[in-house]
């Protein structure tokens, strides 16, 4: 192999990167948040007892988690505003499409976490005369949550590395902007080898930071 890597023509790039990684993060963190909320309510729908109001939150957890998040996002981009005749702001349809793929994810984590809640404490926050809302907000909730951070978390890397399929519909992220980078200065191989790194420096800490929870739950139920 006699190809030589030259980094240099970066340097008057930066800029470029910069934008995108900025449109990168508010991506990751707009979809997370949605997620995280969503994935909440939609747990409690799919875990409720009428059948009308489970059988939706099920189909949608269902068909999220079954269909490629490329399909997801390319059908968002192009059919919804075809079928309501809306344009909406690129980023934001973004957020959208990764925001309910993660809420799928998320509403699975919390509902592991929350049958993972004694039935004693059910018991007694019956006894103690809780409502349904006081139960599951202060009793079921924290423990959920709790419990379900380490995949919530890792869901929230994975919404962050899916980001880069908005690049496909011209969404100017951190992806597109390596992209076409690379396709001026004929250097892909430094170009997406810096825009790697990048997700990379962005991912890791949080996934140490999961790695730091899983070993301390761990050592929690072992006492």
């Amino acid at each position: 192999m006699n190809y030589t890597f030259d980094f240099r023509f970066l340097e008057g790039s930066l800029g470029s990167l910069l934008d995108g990684l900025r449109v990168t993060v508010e991506l990751a963190i707009a979809s997370n948040i949605m997620g995280l909320v969503l994935g909440f309510l939609l747990c409690l729908l799919a875990m409720s007892r009428w059948l009308v109001v489970r059988w939706p939150a099920q189909l949608f957890i269902e068909f999220f988690r079954c269909t490629p998040a490329l399909l997801q996002i390319v059908w968002f981009f192009y059919c919804i505003p075809m079928m309501v005749d809306v344009f909406i702001d690129p980023i934001w349809m973004g957020v959208l499409a990764l925001g309910l793929n993660l809420t799928a994810f998320n509403a699975e984590a919390y509902r592991a976490g929350m049958q993972a809640v004694p039935k004693e404490q059910l018991d007694a926050c019956v006894a103690l005369g809780l409502k349904p809302w006081q139960r599951t907000f202060y009793v079921v909730l924290p423990q959920a949550l709790r419990s379900a951070m380490p995949v919530l978390m890792t869901n929230g890397i994975g919404s962050l590395q899916q980001s880069a399929l908005v690049a496909i519909v011209a969404v100017a992220d951190l992806m597109y902007v390596g992209k076409n980078l690379a396709t001026q200065a004929y250097r892909p191989l430094e170009t997406y080898t810096v825009v790697a790194l990048i997700y990379f420096a962005l991912s890791l800490p949080i996934a140490r930071l999961v790695t730091v929870i899983e070993r301390r739950q761990e050592l929690a139920h072992q006492r």
